[in-house]
């Protein structure tokens, strides 16, 4: 599939879920935020058939995010579902890690390639500060879980902002050096102003090149995280919101009123 302005759109980013089992202070206020009723999440039979009808269209890369997709009941049975599909050749899960050691296993035997783990500082007090209160013991369990399990090449997120301090990026930095991973350095969004940068280490944020549609827990395509245009999939059908979204995507990014980081899954 080509935009309106020659981009290849081969990428479809899934939140499977809007629920978290951490606070991050740059996502989530401490109290949590009002979560989606359950007749409002797309089912798994639904998350299938949309992908489906994407890979149809040209989309051979898929990323699950959340959320934390790893709290959605059965996240495996829609690995599964979803590596399954004719045309995905490139399958993903983005997570915090909080739980990762017990799916990894399970996760990679369902068809997962690989994952991207969330981690913002390797220091224990500043971790449980940032999340309000993980865990980073249960996260390189995890990610130890992760590479044993071949879900690779691991990555990890760190994302930098009023929250963080230079050592907190540096050692993740060398956490992620020393096992031979790739750190990927997000700089903190803000959707009022449409304030974004491109990923270091990546090519998030790189508008010329993006590739990308995002679909979200409630059914709705986004062509742009910075942008309020936001397409039903329920009413529209899969192939005609898919359409309609490449159609729509904006040459960049701006500001925008009606995303939420938590169940968009950036």
């Amino acid at each position: 599939m080509l935009d309106r302005f020659g981009r290849i759109i081969s990428y479809l980013r899934v939140s499977v879920t809007d629920r978290c089992n951490l606070r991050c202070r740059y996502c989530m206020p401490e109290d949590g935020v009002k979560l989606l009723n359950h007749d409002d999440v797309l089912s798994f039979e639904d998350i299938a058939d949309f992908v489906k009808a994407a890979a149809g269209m040209g989309i051979t890369r898929v990323r699950l995010t959340g959320g934390e997709p790893l709290v959605r009941k059965g996240v495996v049975n829609l690995v599964s579902m979803v590596s399954n599909i004719d045309g995905i050749t490139d399958l993903a899960l983005t997570t915090n890690g909080i739980l990762l050691a017990n799916f990894a296993e399970d996760l990679a035997c369902a068809g997962l390639s690989r994952v991207n783990i969330s981690i913002d500082s390797m220091e224990s007090a500043r971790y449980k500060e940032i999340t309000r209160g993980g865990d980073i013991n249960a996260v390189i369990a995890g990610i130890d879980a992760a590479e044993n399990a071949g879900l690779g090449p691991i990555k990890l997120n760190c994302v930098t902002g009023e929250h963080s301090k230079a050592s907190d990026e540096i050692s993740v930095k060398k956490f992620g050096a020393r096992r031979g991973f790739e750190v990927r350095t997000i700089r903190m969004m803000d959707f009022a102003s449409g304030s974004f940068s491109v990923v270091e280490g990546g090519t998030g944020g790189d508008c010329k090149c993006c590739n990308r549609l995002r679909l979200s827990s409630d059914g709705h395509i986004r062509p742009c995280l910075f942008s309020d245009i936001s397409l039903d999939v329920r009413k529209l059908g899969a192939k005609e919101a898919i359409r309609q979204a490449v159609l729509q995507k904006p040459q960049s990014g701006g500001p925008c009123q009606h995303n939420w980081m938590h169940g968009i899954g950036g």
